[in-house]
């Protein structure tokens, strides 16, 4: 078996960008991976502007706190000022622009006007309280990098340039398709032996959640023919195609053996816990990741391993992460998988669920995150641990 760092190295060293790009509006573009640069094409503040309320002046003016110099312009934002004649001052305003001539704001609290004369109480240092020309952003400046995927506050740094659209990557096309005669869907009545399809809407809702565009195949029956029809069919529609159930060991586990078929099985089994049997390969070209069955094992590999390979086929730049560094309120010896535990956190450190199979999903949802344990690691109460909260992973 392959380390899980191991794994995923195979994984990005065998990734492509798979998707083209477009230019999107700014309203279009939250989420999305830039697919270019975003350059500067102007200053940042464009010109010199008042930082608060207050009065323009020319510092060498002033001579004291007695002496009224008189009110020659009154300025507001998105006004362009005269120049400031010497021996007055200008009334002006947030954010509006600093007359030439001026060279100092003094805000209103520390200024007393009478009868159109002006006497400052408290005298700042020369340049007070002026935003300069560039200060936030200048042209020429690289202010996105290509390969990012775009915030909310990236979005108002585009528009406060000017853009009104950005160039993204296309959304990565993503087949998503459940095996297992087990299987059914929820709102229908189960009889012994089945069970609901959360796999399904866990994956599809992460997926989403990440950005891409989602195609749902549906769930394939334990048979092998019915498995090849839709793998082909997904194949031929979605850039990667993820699977759930199907590649473990079992005589009714025909996923890796179709995949195998039609393209290849490259990767078959990693060193964690859980979700060992997984597989990555290619079905006729569409790369393919087979994820296990179990509900928890579908979470963890999805946000632990299959992410970084589907990030950097949406053209993503930095996939890794580094955790934070917590107190573990419990005690766990290590075993030869790394092992990721469902965890919550407190004040005092991180908790540990009490069950950690496979197959209890609401260990997921208890919590907030992953504590990341490593091969043969011993977890003592009260010694510091990995820990990756969810939030870490979108």
């Amino acid at each position: 078996m392959l380390s899980v760092n191991e794994a995923i190295a195979t994984l990005l060293e065998g990734s492509n960008r798979l998707v083209k790009s477009e230019d999107v509006s700014l309203d279009q573009a939250s989420g999305r991976t830039l697919a270019s640069d975003i350059i500067a094409p102007i200053d940042v503040p464009p010109a010199d502007n008042s930082a608060m309320d207050g009065y323009a002046i020319r510092f060498a003016d002033w001579q004291d706190s007695n002496t009224g110099i008189p009110i020659t312009l009154r300025i507001t934002a998105g006004t362009v000022p005269d120049p400031l004649e010497q021996g007055s001052v200008a009334r002006i305003f947030t954010g509006a622009e600093v007359p030439p001539g001026a060279d100092t704001v003094v805000m209103q609290e520390h200024c007393e006007e009478t009868d159109g004369l002006v006497r400052v109480l408290k005298m700042p240092a020369r340049g007070a309280n002026i935003r300069r020309r560039g200060q936030d952003l200048s042209t020429g400046q690289k202010v996105l990098a290509a390969g990012q995927r775009l915030r909310p506050q990236d979005l108002g740094l585009a528009a406060s340039l000017g853009f009104a659209a950005v160039p993204v990557y296309r959304r990565l096309r993503v087949a998503v398709m459940s095996t297992g005669d087990e299987l059914r869907e929820p709102g229908e009545n189960i009889q012994p032996g089945q069970i609901y399809n959360s796999n399904r809407y866990t994956m599809k809702a992460q997926l989403a959640a990440w950005g891409f565009e989602v195609l749902d195949m549906g769930v394939a029956r334990d048979d092998p023919a019915i498995v090849r029809e839709m793998m082909s069919r997904a194949a031929e529609q979605a850039d990667v195609i993820i699977t759930s159930g199907g590649v473990s060991v079992g005589e009714e586990d025909h996923v890796k053996a179709v995949v195998d078929s039609l393209g290849s099985i490259d990767l078959w089994r990693i060193a964690i816990k859980p979700g060992k049997p997984f597989a990555f390969g290619q079905v006729g070209g569409t790369p393919f990741l087979g994820l296990p069955g179990n509900p928890v094992s579908v979470f963890v590999t999805l946000l632990v391993v299959a992410r970084p390979y589907l990030f950097a086929c949406q053209g993503v730049a930095k996939t890794s992460m580094t955790p934070a560094r917590h107190m573990a309120r419990f005690e766990k010896k290590g075993s030869k998988r790394e092992d990721y535990l469902r965890v919550r956190a407190t004040d005092t450190g991180v908790e540990l669920f009490p069950n950690l199979s496979s197959g209890v999903l609401y260990s997921t949802t208890w919590g907030d995150g992953l504590v990341r344990q490593g091969v043969g690691e011993d977890i003592a109460e009260g010694g510091t641990v990995d820990f990756l909260p969810y939030a870490m992973f979108n």
